[in-house]
């Protein structure tokens, strides 16, 4: 469980989409944030990353490790979009934080991004902690294409893997650990918010805004100025060493809501895919239990 932390998430359909398929999860009640980016269209995509959270919460909260858990949200879309909820060839992105007494540990499947903000006596320092799991990417690491030109190749948008993807039984999920330091804020997002803002633009904004909701709000805005071509979802969290409980932070105890679906799909098709995970529960334990 983690410390009391101030944190704040919002998501927004953006300017050019009438529907949204993000998702987040903010429980703090278990230290656990994430966000999944739904792909598939309308009645698909907003499914996927809806499973996708529903099943990570649930296995974190039987102390399944982040990766594990990730590895059964991979199963539950694959099983849901086998047995006619949502659509086939449906994924989600995920980036997941969880965060115990002293460490953060990051998790992630696609191009949802985990940067790290710190605050200092010259402004701050932004470093983006995730590599995307894309084409550019891979392009970038094996040197065929320099940095610069990353956000300009026409292949950006193309990923390697996502939660649901037919082409693997297990997808690779990327970890990274370290020690909470004060004066640091951890930003998850989609590549709604990614892609319209630069790094400098992001750093930017958190050196001027002080409090979590201002610089939330003032990130939505920026990329929605900027474009807003697609859905864009952020949270917030800052670190348990500078935990206060002000007026301008929502504390934990008020917090009923913990997992939030922005755009409700049908309900017979909900109710359909969680009886399909609620079925697969079991199963899922088994497999990661004889997998361990």
């Amino acid at each position: 469980m983690g410390k009391q932390q101030n944190t704040y998430s919002l998501s927004d359909p953006g300017r050019r989409r009438d529907n949204n398929e993000d998702c987040f999860l903010e429980d703090l009640s278990l230290g656990l944030w994430a966000v999944a980016d739904g792909m598939g269209g309308h009645e698909a995509g907003e499914v996927a990353s809806a499973i996708a959270i529903k099943v990570i919460r649930e296995q974190f909260a039987q102390q399944a490790p982040l990766a594990d858990a990730i590895q059964a949200a991979h199963q539950a879309v694959l099983a849901a979009a086998s047995a006619g909820c949502g659509a086939e060839g449906m994924g989600s992105t995920i980036v997941a934080l969880s965060s115990d007494t002293d460490h953060w540990h990051l998790s992630w499947v696609g191009d949802s991004r985990a940067y790290l903000w710190t605050s200092n006596q010259e402004g701050g320092q932004l470093q983006q902690l995730s590599a995307d799991h894309s084409y550019v990417q891979m392009l970038y690491q094996s040197g065929a294409i320099e940095a610069e030109d990353m956000e300009s190749h026409p292949s950006k948008h193309v990923i390697t893997q996502c939660l649901g993807s037919t082409q693997v039984d297990q997808v690779k999920v990327d970890n990274l650990t370290q020690p909470w330091q004060a004066q640091q804020t951890l930003l998850l997002c989609s590549d709604g918010l990614s892609d319209e803002l630069s790094d400098e633009s992001i750093a930017e904004i958190l050196c001027q805004y002080k409090t979590l909701p201002d610089a939330g709000a003032a990130l939505l805005n920026a990329a929605l100025s900027a474009g807003g071509k697609d859905n864009i979802t952020l949270q917030l969290i800052g670190s348990p060493l500078d935990y206060q409980a002000c007026s301008n932070a929502t504390p934990p105890s008020n917090r009923e809501d913990h997992i939030k679906v922005n755009t409700p799909f049908p309900a017979a098709r909900l109710i359909k895919g969680l009886l399909i995970v609620a079925a697969l529960a079991g199963l899922l334990t088994v497999l990661l239990g004889s997998a361990g």
